[in-house]
Formats: C-alpha cells, sequence, structure tokens
C-alpha cells in the first residue's frame, strides 16, 4: 500500500480558512501574532521584514517568500528598523480587502497577503505537534498561486465555497511543506519523510496501521539496527518511534469513534489491538477517557 503520511496528517487536521487579506506596510511597525491562537500564513508580495519567534533566532524574508505557523505559538513580525521595544500596531482596514500597518504618512515598503485560518480536527494539537512549528517557504512560484485562489475564495460567496476553501489549503499546507527551506533544522515528521533510512517506517507505520508493529520490525523497514534506529527517529522526527505510532494509532481511532460506524472491537483491530479491552485501557490512558464517553462526547458537540 502506498501511504503519504503528510497528505494523511495534513488532511485529518481539516483546515478551514478565516480569512485571506492585502495587508501594506509603511515606516517603521511591529505586530505580535497570537490572534485566538489560529495558525497564520502570509506571502511577502515586495519588500522585506523580520519574524520574531521564541526558541528559534529571527529570520529575513524577502519578496517572494511564504510563511506557515501551523502551530499557535505567538511571534512578531516587524520592520527591519523596528521601533521601540513595546510598540505593537494593528492593522487599519483602507477598504477593498486592503489593510495599512505603521504611520499613514510613510511610504508603503513592504505588501504581503496574510491568511488566518483553523483547524477543525479534535486531534488538532497531536497533529500539529507532528510538524514544524514554523516553515518558510522561499522561491515557490506555486504557493504564491496557491495564496491568490485562498483570497479570491474568501472574498467571495460561491456554491461550495467551504469544500474549495478545505481542499485549497490542504494543498497550500503540502507544498509549504514540501519547500519549506528550514524544515530541516528542527524535528517533525516532514524531516522524517526526507530522510532516506526513516521514510520506509514512516510509510509502513501509516499503511498497517493494524500490524503489531515492534522497534524491531521498524528498524529492519529502516535498514538499520534498533539502537542506531531509535536514536535516529526520536532526533529527526521529534519523538520515539513507539510513541509516534501510538499517537498515530490514536489519532485514526478518534476518527473511526467519531464516524459511528463501528463496534469498538472494529475500530481496535483496525489500530492495532487485539481485544477491545486492551485497546480502551490504551485510549483511556492517552486521551483520559474511555472510548465509549468520547463518542458520547462527540454526539454532544
Amino acid at each position: 500500500m502506498s501511504v503519504d503520511p503528510l497528505a494523511e496528517i495534513v488532511t485529518l487536521l481539516q483546515p478551514s480558512a478565516s480569512y485571506s487579506k492585502l495587508v501594506e506596510y509603511g515606516g517603521r511597525w511591529r505586530i505580535r501574532r497570537d490572534i485566538e491562537g489560529k495558525p497564520v500564513f502570509f506571502a511577502v508580495l515586495e519588500g522585506e521584514c523580520r519574524v520574531v519567534s521564541s526558541g528559534r533566532p529571527p529570520i529575513i524574508v524577502r519578496q517572494g517568500d511564504f510563511v506557515l505557523s501551523p502551530s499557535t505559538s505567538d511571534h512578531i513580525v516587524e520592520s527591519i528598523e523596528a521601533p521601540p521595544h513595546g510598540i505593537a500596531m494593528m492593522p487599519v482596514d483602507i477598504g477593498e480587502g486592503r489593510f495599512r500597518v505603521g504611520p499613514p504618512a510613510e511610504p508603503v515598503n513592504l505588501r504581503m497577503q496574510v491568511g488566518l485560518c483553523s483547524f477543525s480536527s479534535p486531534d488538532a494539537a497531536l497533529l500539529v505537534s507532528l510538524l514544524p512549528a514554523m516553515i518558510v517557504a522561499r522561491g515557490a512560484p506555486r504557493l504564491a498561486l496557491l495564496l491568490q485562489l485562498v483570497g479570491d475564495e474568501t472574498r467571495h460567496t460561491r456554491p461550495g465555497r467551504e469544500l474549495v476553501l478545505e481542499r485549497l489549503l490542504e494543498v497550500l499546507l503540502i507544498e509549504a511543506l514540501r519547500f519549506g527551506a528550514d524544515i530541516m533544522s528542527v524535528p517533525s515528521v516532514a524531516r522524517g519523510l526526507s530522510d532516506d533510512r526513516l521514510v520506509s517506517a514512516l510509510r509502513a507505520m501509516h499503511g498497517w496501521p493494524a500490524r503489531g508493529w515492534t522497534v524491531a520490525d521498524l528498524a529492519a523497514e529502516a535498514a538499520m539496527s534498533r539502537s542506531a534506529f531509535c536514536a535516529r527517529f526520536h532526533r529527526v522526527v521529534g519523538l520515539p518511534p513507539m510513541e509516534y505510532l501510538l499517537a498515530w494509532r490514536m489519532a485514526l481511532a478518534k476518527r473511526l469513534l467519531r464516524t459511528r460506524e463501528l463496534a469498538i472491537e472494529h475500530v481496535a483491530a483496525q489500530v492495532g489491538y487485539g481485544s477491545a479491552s486492551t485497546f480502551s485501557t490504551a485510549f483511556a490512558r492517552h486521551v483520559g477517557m474511555p472510548p465509549m464517553r468520547y463518542v458520547r462526547t462527540m454526539r454532544a458537540v
């Protein structure tokens, strides 16, 4: 079975667009991005600016660059010559889907298409943890085209609008993860899929989640010793292999339970458990409630 783990994760996230707008910047400015804890993305159409995030060095992004922050950690976007620390500004609506940041008398020196999206999946926090905290893609014209399509859809009410936006954002996320210039610098599943050894193990876990995988089995898929495989997987993906497998199985189990079409024992079998009781114990330990209570909770939503 040919399975694309990255596509599976992005599809399970169920992305939707809140808005996409054109923002013009002038003079010296600073904006703190932590809007409702939602993922943010932007494309630099003209000019340059600095992005400052906790836990990583500041980066300069320029015309043609695309930045995506799928996690909800806040970050600061500021002009190269930023104002004194502590001054924050908000975009001002200037009409026709355009916003302005910075002193109004200053000439425009930066234009960006900025978007805010959300992930509808109840497992969003788990799934996002498998992705890089921030992705910077440079020189990827396909991303600019996708952003134009997203912006056009958000500004009009057409039949099938939500479905089109969901699919566009899925492609946008995958493209950003494909071309991210710095995804190799932080542990994530995207980095694991670019590792010529680990990719086989990741595809095996996603392709056959019902199989009773052991560390030895997965190490064999990667053609590595168990100790070398575990160390490399943890370093590159960010989780030990069996912990990653458990997280993925639980995400799949939640999706199956939400469909309300399968009995608990059938869900258990599809995600690698030999009995409903062992599955229920693992599920309750991981999720914080037994499977049936989870189903009832989802019905009430």
